[in-house]
């Protein structure tokens, strides 16, 4: 009988090979040598009915290379790329001997890529030990870029900075600890190709948002394959840290028809992208690019609906992982009649028994037909919340009229998330496509030149402030408000309701010398130096989780009810009236909580105060034994300029 999987899959005697292609003539099996140097062997694949092409070959072990070439029609007008000098990687490869390496022959058709092209390894993968998803209700999100966030880490050995295994070093959990992390997001880990235009700029892709293998973990950020991820996903969860992996899913670095010919191009082009629908007989096949990278993968079909629930399934079981981050995730729910909130492959990935408890994030946009999804997604998917990240920044900035748009980003969003009965939002001021949240406050527009492209890439509509200095200086005067104003800025999103996500780096002040769009700079520009961090900002930020944690209010995800739970509060300590929302210049704004404190085990009320203003605002609270928290200070009603203050009563 042969095997239902899909890959390599060991056995008794041998292992099973199975790939998935419908146009394919035929499909070989190309065996290579310990070094995956010299081919040793070749196998026909046998095709089922399912279009599935198999072959059981004996006396192959755990660490055989390997790779496809398939046969069929080279005829990419039609949207047919057989070409059996390319090897392929296997769709459902785990580990991979080399990084991929852009070169020119891989679009060449006729040319054997043998040498270029990584070669596929057999596994045997443990199980990992699975628990509970790490990420509590209205949770703390660190975003990490494994390479910069610790290459320059000096506690940590030289050999293993830059890598997974790095991140379960003792400094970085103590680092992650002290700050209040519930679960560190990484940034893509899996096998990605630089896009064609870098290496003439002399640039690489630093990001890994460029896929090829969505299984096999990159050897360039994890030499140890699954095993160094399982082991890191342990250390991690024994310092009570959750493990989430940003994955794509929405297109690979196949790119458009001039790009690469590396896995499922090869394998079968039709079936595993999507195509313009309906385009004239005998005229030019177009590959889709709802994604801006030059194909989209065909989340709606069968096979492709398989891969990705079993590459979740594999980080889950074989990782231990505690849950995925999708990029532009209306692709995975994007049919032939447009994105479905109940489209067959959102539904297998929550109904999957391995799945269905881990934490679902969706970056609920692309550039396609409909793309922009905030608040469609079904539960229990979370959603980035760009309109949090980007009224948080106008009321900042001083932007009139966004008094109102402030609170109702404070509260959780209901104006998004009312159909769910609850919020599902992931607040956020920064992310690693953007801003860092110090370039925010220092730069009013973009500096992009060193990606090479004119400083045409990139956000223009960032809603930031220079702070009266374009960019880097040494002026202490405006050094010391670029500081005030993040750390109200962080304040703020530690008291917004929902899930919150904090960037590497954030926490300490750190710059990309105002590139936004920093993802080919896998240099300085993006490496966190840690020896220039800010330290009070550190204290800061770690003191807000505190907050956030004692007090549920913020943790909670369902609406404010209007009860007393929530009192929106004017600087005379009276309640906002009507006036006050449409000032369009208010400076100053008030929340008050009732909110259990986890500490005493009491109900108390907590007050947040707003001062956008750049003068000190008189702010009064009503009743009595108001304390400046967590200095226990009798409050002395005076809101300093740019500031977040907490006030507990007492």
């Amino acid at each position: 009988m042969a095997s239902s999987s899909l890959g390599a899959t060991l056995t008794a005697d041998g292992c099973d090979f199975a790939v998935w292609s419908h146009h394919a003539e035929r499909i070989e099996l190309c065996l290579f040598d310990a070094e995956g140097k010299r081919e040793t062997a070749r196998h026909r694949l046998i095709r089922g009915r399912d279009d599935i092409h198999r072959a059981s070959v004996p006396a192959v072990t755990a660490g055989r290379h390997y790779g496809y070439r398939a046969w069929g029609a080279y005829d990419p007008d039609n949207g047919a790329w057989f070409d059996p000098s390319k090897l392929l990687v296997d769709p459902y490869a785990r580990e991979l001997d080399r990084p991929f390496r852009h070169d020119a022959k891989l679009s060449l058709f006729g040319v054997d890529t043998a040498d270029l092209v990584p070669k596929a390894i057999v596994t045997r993968d443990p199980l990992a030990r699975i628990g509970k998803p790490l990420l509590p209700p209205g949770g703390f999100i660190y975003e990490v870029a494994v390479k910069p966030f610790t290459i320059l880490h000096p506690a940590i050995p030289e050999k293993q900075r830059g890598t997974v295994a790095a991140l379960a070093h003792p400094s970085i959990v103590a680092h992650l600890k002290n700050l209040g992390v519930d679960a560190i997001e990484l940034m893509p880990v899996t096998a990605w190709i630089d896009e064609r235009h870098l290496p003439a700029l002399g640039l690489t892709n630093g990001w890994g948002y460029n896929p090829v293998a969505f299984m096999a973990l990159d050897p360039r950020l994890c030499p140890g394959g699954v095993k160094e991820l399982r082991e890191t996903v342990a250390t991690l969860h024994q310092g009570g840290i959750g493990v989430i992996l940003d994955l794509v899913f929405n297109h690979t670095g196949e790119s458009d028809r001039y790009g690469a010919t590396l896995s499922m191009r090869g394998l079968d082009n039709l079936s595993y992208y999507r195509h313009v629908p309906g385009e004239p007989k005998g005229k030019q096949v177009h590959l889709v690019n709802d994604t801006g990278t030059g194909n989209t993968v065909a989340c709606d079909q069968p096979h492709v609906r398989r891969l990705i629930v079993d590459t979740l399934r594999h980080f889950v079981v074989h990782a231990g992982v505690d849950g995925f981050r999708f990029d532009l995730a209306p692709v995975i729910g994007r049919t032939a009649d447009g994105f479905d909130p109940r489209s067959e492959t959102l539904s297998a990935m929550t109904a999957d028994e391995a799945l269905k408890d881990r934490i679902l994030i969706a970056e609920p946009w692309d550039i396609g037909p409909g793309g922009y999804q905030l608040g469609n997604f079904p539960e229990p998917f979370l959603e980035w919340n760009d309109r949090a990240r980007d009224d948080i920044r106008r009321y900042w900035r001083g932007d009139q009229w966004t008094t109102g748009a402030l609170a109702t980003r404070l509260a959780g969003s209901s104006d998004i998330f009312e159909k769910s009965g609850r919020t599902r939002s992931v607040n956020f001021l920064a992310a690693h496509d953007g801003f860092t949240l110090m370039d925010l406050v220092s730069n009013e527009r973009k500096h992009n030149e060193a990606n090479g492209e004119q400083n045409r890439d990139g956000h223009n509509e960032n809603f930031s402030w220079n702070n009266g200095v374009e960019g880097e200086t040494d002026d202490p005067a405006v050094l010391e408000m670029r500081r005030r104003d993040v750390a109200a800025l962080l304040s703020t999103l530690f008291a917004s309701r929902g899930w919150i996500m904090l960037t590497m780096g954030d926490e300490a002040g750190r710059s990309q010398r105002g590139n936004n769009n920093a993802y080919a700079q896998d240099n300085e520009i993006t490496w966190f130096d840690w020896s220039k961090i800010d330290k009070a900002l550190i204290e800061h930020t770690a003191s807000l989780a505190a907050i956030r944690k004692r007090f549920s209010a913020f943790s909670e995800t369902g609406f404010f009810a209007g009860n007393g739970d929530i009192e929106w509060l004017a600087a005379s300590g009276e309640p906002m009236q009507v006036g006050d929302w449409e000032n369009p210049d208010n400076p100053a704004l008030g929340m008050a909580l009732k909110t259990p404190d986890r500490q005493t085990g009491r109900e108390t009320r907590l007050a947040v105060l707003f001062n956008r203003g750049v003068q000190p605002v008189a702010f009064a609270l009503p009743g009595w034994g108001w304390k400046h928290f967590p200095s226990g200070e009798l409050w002395n009603q005076v809101l300093p300029p740019r500031s977040v203050r907490f006030c507990i009563e007492e």
